[in-house]
């Protein structure tokens, strides 16, 4: 039988499940997630810990890019296991005393999650026991305007996050969204795109006259074309 003392096990979320619901002390006040930025794509991440090395070029890093991912109608969410008084004094620290590749003076505007009992950690699988019991690892999950899960990256604690792969990612998915497409390996913005499957929406000729003849078709599984990315949202 299970003892008191064993701790439930919370099944890990997954691409396509509705995120976990939650409400939060933040750095910016109280939260309930997602319902607070429903119609937003959210970036909700994780950090090991307030004042540690990586954790504060990351932030840096998210801080002095908030408005690009803001521009793509995504909201920035941050949390770790400390307290909102560690967090802000950390940001405060951050602010005033920290300069990284030229960043200085950044103000993180967005909010921080105080997660001392580590409830929303475990709810998000951001708890990993063979990295660390007492830390969250480098999670990062993508949830859209719908409050479902559409990416999930981790990141192990010895390793900083690379922003423009979640700007890129997230691009991606927004481009999917709308303009029904796949992205190939190495994808960035203003690069072709690959359209369905023949199988599903006419043979090659037929959409060959669909893109002015800008697609290029290489077999009936294998089809490109331009994509010129506008007003994704």
């Amino acid at each position: 039988m299970e003892t008191m003392l064993e701790q439930k096990v919370v099944a890990m979320p997954r691409i396509g499940d509705k995120a976990p619901e939650f409400k939060a002390v933040t750095t910016q006040g109280e939260i309930h997630f997602p319902i607070d930025y429903k119609g937003k794509w959210i970036i909700l991440f994780s950090h090991p810990a307030d004042f540690t090395p990586v954790c504060t070029t990351e932030f840096m890093t998210f801080a002095s890019r908030e408005e690009e991912f803001r521009k793509l109608n995504c909201q920035l969410v941050g949390l770790s296991v400390d307290g909102l008084f560690s967090h802000i004094a950390w940001l405060r620290t951050i602010k005033d005393k920290i300069e990284y590749k030229g960043m200085k003076n950044i103000e993180v505007k967005f909010p921080l999650i105080e997660d001392i009992t580590m409830d929303v950690a475990r709810k998000y699988g951001m708890i990993q026991p063979g990295e660390s019991n007492t830390k969250a690892v480098r999670a990062v999950f993508f949830i859209d305007p719908k409050g479902i899960i559409r990416a999930i990256i981790y990141y192990p604690l010895s390793t900083g996050r690379n922003f423009d792969e979640l700007k890129r990612a997230l691009i991606a998915m927004q481009a999917a969204d709308k303009y029904s497409i796949a992205t190939p390996a190495d994808w960035k913005p203003g690069e072709d795109v690959i359209v369905p499957p023949a199988g599903s929406c006419g043979t090659a000729k037929e959409r060959m006259e669909q893109t002015n003849g800008e697609m290029k078709c290489y077999d009936w599984f294998f089809c490109t074309k331009p994509l010129v990315l506008q007003d994704l949202n």
